[in-house]
């Protein structure tokens, strides 16, 4: 890739691949009759680069969109030559087919599908227009057992993944926070760290793993002029954030990843302090909806007949913080 753009910038250099979104978009609508395939290439066109009065999304976005709709099309055209013929029984039909979060998704893209569709004058009336899909009320959300954890802190073997650890499991910071944390966010002199915007005191086990890893980075990339607190050898070289992937590579596999873990440790919170929401967003700087919910998990817990679950009793962060705080001295 450096090879290329040198030869870019000396005009040496032709790309002549085929894009891979072309590729991709082949391999996505193929089999489709001409006019479904239309439609839906122009709306996943605008989606990645965006129209005269909307904003490109993001790839992943496009992706997801498109990868969870993709079946349905391809259902319409046993049927089907255009997009004009698709009714909102079949709508209807394309929801109903699956369920779950799956099955709110699914609307919202056969919506801006259709939308796209209508506005570009290639069907006459969107059948997608006052189809609901109603929310399920969230279920109670339950702790993580020790076990799980146990395995979890087993897979920080080096100081970039006990630093990412400690800071879900401690902090509860999201994955996108942990690699787009910044080498300011962290005051090592005021014993604080910043986390998603929100300053809270630097407890003595992510202290360590801090200035272990800072220590690594020192040694590993002494020239480095990234900001971010996480680099790798990739961005070492540059100014951007850590990947995604890179991120979660440690407990992707687990049932203790990152993200489980950040809910578990804002549960727990909930849990020793009396299920208070106003507790909950002071001490993690969330919205007022998610601490009512953590409330309201945590009272659903305290209140269940099983007391001796180990979901329940045993289950607190000055325990999960002792495991791995040995795990992370051997």
């Amino acid at each position: 890739m450096r090879t290329a753009e040198v030869l870019d910038r000396l005009g040496l250099f032709t790309d002549d691949r085929a894009p891979a979104v072309d590729r991709w978009l082949e391999r996505k609508l193929d089999g489709m009759p001409l006019g479904i395939h239309r439609a839906v290439e122009a709306w996943v066109r605008t989606l990645l680069d965006g129209g005269p009065r909307s904003e490109p999304r993001s790839r992943h976005t496009t992706w997801a969109y498109l990868g969870e709709i993709q079946p349905v099309p391809v259902e319409w055209s046993s049927r089907y030559d255009h997009l004009r013929e698709v009714t909102r029984e079949d709508i209807i039909a394309a929801r109903d087919a699956v369920t779950g979060k799956q099955r709110e998704s699914r609307i919202v893209a056969l919506r801006s599908l259709f939308r796209h569709a209508k506005k570009n004058g290639q069907i006459f009336r969107n059948p997608t227009i006052r189809i609901r899909v109603p929310r399920p009320t969230g279920g109670v959300l339950q702790a993580l057992v020790q076990a799980d954890i146990d395995e979890a802190i087993a897979t920080a073997t080096t100081p970039d993944i006990r630093l990412i650890v400690a800071l879900a499991a401690v902090h509860a910071a999201r994955p996108k926070m942990i690699r787009t944390m910044q080498l300011d966010d962290v005051d090592l002199g005021n014993r604080r760290i910043t986390v998603g915007g929100h300053v809270r005191p630097l407890d003595d086990l992510t202290h360590r793993a801090v200035l272990d890893w800072l220590d690594h980075r020192r040694n590993r990339w002494p020239n480095t002029a990234n900001p971010h607190l996480l680099i790798t050898q990739k961005t070492a070289v540059e100014l951007g954030p850590a990947d995604k992937l890179w991120t979660t590579r440690a407990t992707r596999n687990l049932t203790a990843t990152l993200e489980r873990l950040r809910v578990d440790r804002q549960l727990e919170e909930a849990l020793t302090h009396g299920a208070d929401p106003l507790h909950l967003a002071l001490v993690f700087g969330i919205d007022e909806k998610t601490a009512i919910r953590y409330a309201d998990s945590a009272r659903a817990l305290l209140e269940q007949t099983a007391e001796h679950s180990p979901s329940v009793d045993g289950h607190a962060i000055p325990q999960v913080v002792a495991v791995a705080a040995d795990g992370f001295r051997a």
